[in-house]
């Protein structure tokens, strides 16, 4: 047997995404828009899945970490 999620709990549409992830709708959208995180279009939905973009804001800001705030 598969541990496969349903299609319907795997993406979600964006206004509920932007919900679960605490962001707001229009930079959701923003962001998939310009290709900078993953999601998908079906018909005039925008679906996201919570779990890459998630992993997409994660290693954003350990990149924004890494990078460090400079001192002079």
């Amino acid at each position: 047997m598969s541990d496969a999620k349903p299609l319907s709990e795997s993406f979600l549409p964006l206004k509920r995404a932007a919900v679960r992830l605490g962001v707001p709708a229009a930079w959701l959208r923003a962001e998939a828009d310009a290709g900078r995180i993953p999601h998908l279009r079906v018909g005039r939905r925008l679906l996201v899945n919570l779990q890459a973009v998630e992993r997409v804001l994660l290693d954003r800001a350990q990149r924004a970490a890494g990078e460090g705030v400079r001192h002079e």
